[in-house]
C-alpha cells in the first residue's frame, strides 16, 4: 500500500542535533508545498536526510560525520544538487512535483545550515521552487559552486541514498518521499561520478568502468521517479549499494 497521508515539516530539531546548528531559512517550506507522505516514525526527518525512522536519519546522518568544512560544502551541495536532478525528470510531467523537490532539498539540505553553502548562489534555486523555467538557472548556480568530485563524494551520496531508501518501506506502507529523496541522492552520486571520471579512469580505467555499471545497476533499482506500489526491496538496494562502494575503493 502506497502511504498518502500528509505530515508536518519536521525538519528543525533533527536539523539542529545533527547540523550542529539551526535551520535558516523559510523558503522551501512554502516551495515544497505539495503533499508529503508520511514517513514511518516522523522523528526521523533531518536536512541530511529525513531517513523514515531511524535507520534511515543514521544511514544519512553518518555521511556527514566527522567531515571538514570543505568536504561538508562538497556534499552538501551534492545532496542539495540531487534534488534538482530529480526535478528535472519530473518537470517532463509534474511541474507541481518538481517544484515541491526543488523546495524540499532547499528546506532539507541548504537551509539546515547555509553557512555550509559557501559562495552559492541561492536566489535562481530559490526561484525555481515556484517557477520551473528557472531551473536550468539552480543547476548552474550548483556547478558555478561545486569543485572536482572524488570517489569519497560518491561513496557518500550512495550512503545517503542508502540512508533514506531504509524508510521507504515500513509497516507494509511505501513512502513515496523518501523513494523520490533516496532516488535523488543516487542521481547525484551518478553525476558525482561523471564529474570524477577523467581523475578515477586515470587511477584504474577498468575498476572506473566497473564501478560506472554497479552504480548504473544501483540506480535501475528505482524503476522511475514515481514510487510503484511494490518498490525494490531494501535489503536488495543495501545489497547493491555495497558492491558500488567495493567497486570504488581504490580509486
Amino acid at each position: 500500500m502506497i502511504a498518502t497521508r500528509f505530515k508536518l515539516w519536521r525538519t528543525l530539531g533533527a536539523a539542529a542535533m545533527i547540523a550542529g546548528c539551526a535551520p535558516g531559512g523559510e523558503a522551501g517550506e512554502q516551495a515544497a508545498g505539495a503533499p508529503r507522505a508520511a514517513s514511518h516514525g516522523e522523528a526521523g526527518e533531518s536536512a541530511i536526510g529525513e531517513g523514515g525512522g531511524e535507520s534511515g536519519e543514521a544511514g544519512a546522518a553518518s555521511a556527514y560525520a566527522g567531515l571538514p568544512s570543505a568536504g561538508e560544502t562538497a556534499l552538501r551541495l551534492q545532496h542539495l544538487k540531487g534534488f534538482l536532478l530529480l526535478a528535472q525528470d519530473f518537470r517532463k510531467t509534474d511541474e507541481a512535483a518538481a517544484a515541491a523537490l526543488v523546495g524540499q532539498g532547499l528546506l532539507e539540505v541548504y537551509d539546515a545550515k547555509p553557512a555550509a553553502f559557501a559562495g552559492l548562489d541561492v536566489t535562481p534555486i530559490r526561484a525555481a521552487s515556484t517557477d520551473l523555467a528557472k531551473l536550468d538557472p539552480a543547476l548552474a548556480a550548483i556547478k558555478a559552486t561545486e569543485g572536482p568530485a572524488d570517489s569519497n563524494l560518491v561513496k557518500q551520496m550512495i550512503v545517503i541514498a542508502n540512508g533514506l531508501y531504509a524508510g521507504v518501506l515500513l509497516n507494509g506502507e511505501v513512502d513515496t518521499v523518501e523513494y523520490q529523496h533516496a532516488l535523488g541522492a543516487a542521481l547525484a552520486a551518478r553525476d558525482a561520478l561523471n564529474r570524477a571520471e577523467p581523475l578515477l579512469k586515470a587511477k584504474d580505467a577498468a575498476r572506473f568502468t566497473q564501478a560506472k555499471g554497479e552504480l548504473d545497476r544501483f540506480i535501475a533499482l528505482w524503476p522511475g521517479p514515481t514510487a510503484p506500489a511494490a518498490p525494490t526491496p531494501i535489503a536488495q538496494v543495501a545489497a547493491q549499494a555495497s558492491r558500488v562502494e567495493l567497486a570504488l575503493s581504490g580509486l
